[in-house]
């Protein structure tokens, strides 16, 4: 546990994702929760460590997924998301419990802390922004997009700290599986012009704003050369299959992932295609090189208060793309490959 800004905490080693704490006068206000339950018992160990015994305000979930999300049952206060979070953990039921609890069969100690697996839905949702007043702290929520459809940010324009969730992972292949790309590079340059200091990523080591061009370049690079596979009449499959060796060393990968990161960027690769080949896309070459200078860090001075409202109403508006079947929240791709990796 460390604190990056007065008040401000976070842990980086729990399973799933990364966490953090915001204190304030009246109480206390979380960013999502860890995966397992023992660690979630930690967590609350090290948060009464520094905070007392002052309650829980609120629990945010930055998104959807299982390690942003499972541990909300231990902490006793109204979990907050967006509109479309809780849209998708409406189809987390008895079903997806179970499957929670054999996706761990190497770890049966785990699967026994499980046994009791208890979903507590968001009881607060915003759709584009909510600001919490607290004991003399803003604590903004702004949905974003990109990563999911419900992917939010964590904004304290203060402490100019940023929680940022999945939008931001730190030298580590993005999942995109559910992504919207061109939404996500738009989030990235958004979150380049509220200029934080430290950026919270979803997975990772605490980062700066450097560490959202290598990510921008990555899901650029990935647009384009999907792109000039689907103009020579490449099929998905054979898109991802000739992408994917190239995209591997763009980030570091462990030698005992290798089979499983390649999965997961196949999955990225084939949202990509399914986006240009549904029409929803622009498909003229250099659509994504015209804006490579947009992005630069020293051209970006607007503060986020000049233009938070016209992000909102322009670029959150950018809908996700839409799946090409209902979404079953118990789908056997996303389940095994997603960014939560249980097995692991």
């Amino acid at each position: 546990m460390q604190e990056i800004a007065p008040g401000v905490y976070v842990h980086l080693d729990f399973r799933g994702s990364n966490v953090g704490l915001i204190e304030t006068s009246e109480g206390n206000i979380l960013v999502d929760t860890p995966l397992i339950p023992s660690e979630n018992q930690r967590w609350l160990s090290h948060i009464a460590e520094v905070t007392g015994n002052k309650r829980i305000l609120y629990v945010i979930n930055t998104d959807h997924h299982r390690g942003h999300v499972l541990g909300n049952q231990f902490y006793h206060a109204p979990v907050i998301a967006h509109d479309l979070a809780w849209k998708n953990m409406r189809g987390y039921g008895t079903n997806f419990c179970q499957r929670v609890v054999d996706s761990f069969k190497r770890e049966p100690r785990i699967q026994a802390e499980l046994a009791n697996l208890e979903i507590v839905r968001p009881t607060i949702t915003f759709d584009s922004r909510l600001d919490l007043e607290h004991g003399g702290r803003t604590v903004r929520l702004i949905h974003i997009g990109g990563h999911t459809e419900a992917t939010i940010l964590v904004w304290l324009p203060h402490e100019k700290v940023l929680f940022a969730g999945d939008t931001v992972w730190s030298d580590q292949h993005p999942y995109m599986a559910q992504a919207n790309s061109k939404q996500w590079l738009e989030a990235l340059s958004y979150i380049r012009k509220l200029h934080p200091t430290a950026i919270v990523p979803g997975h990772g080591q605490i980062t700066t704003l450097e560490a959202t061009g290598p990510l921008s370049e990555y899901i650029r690079y990935v647009r384009r050369q999907v792109r000039v596979r689907i103009r020579r009449g490449l099929s998905k499959q054979e898109t991802a299959s000739s992408l994917v060796k190239t995209l591997v060393p763009m980030f570091p990968v462990p030698s005992d992932r290798r089979s499983k990161i390649e999965s997961q960027i196949k999955q990225g690769i084939n949202r990509v295609y399914n986006e240009y080949k549904k029409g929803s896309e622009p498909s003229k070459p250099g659509e994504d090189e015209d804006d490579l200078g947009l992005d630069t860090v020293a051209e970006e001075t607007t503060s986020d208060e000049d233009h938070v409202d016209l992000y909102i109403e322009t670029a959150i508006g950018v809908e996700a793309e839409p799946e090409e079947r209902e979404r079953d929240p118990l789908d056997d791709d996303d389940f095994d490959d997603e960014e939560d990796d249980f097995d692991d």
